[in-house]
């Protein structure tokens, strides 16, 4: 499981890195990669088109795409949290 890819820009190399991780497990192991990013950036984002192009191919042969919209369920616990914490002042 790869959770939040693209959070930040990867270091140098990490397309490299990333590119071995996905060739071992292509067509031989599950991968679930979490992400709030469009497959657009991913050159930018490994900081190497090439890279990026191939990692992308290979991962999305197979893949199975899950959209999630709204809004986040972290946000929504909070604005609960925060619905509880008012209530407990009073």
């Amino acid at each position: 499981i790869i959770d939040d890819m693209g959070m930040k820009q990867l270091p140098k190399r990490s397309g490299e890195y990333l590119f071995e991780i996905i060739m071992r497990r292509y067509e031989t192991r599950s991968t679930i990669m979490t992400t709030n990013r469009p497959l657009e950036d991913w050159g930018k984002l490994i900081g190497d088109v090439p890279a990026a192009t191939a990692i992308l191919d290979r991962f999305l042969h197979r893949a199975e795409f899950i959209t999630i919209t709204g809004k986040s369920y972290r946000l929504k616990n909070q604005s609960a949290r925060e619905k509880t914490a008012d209530a407990c002042k009073e």
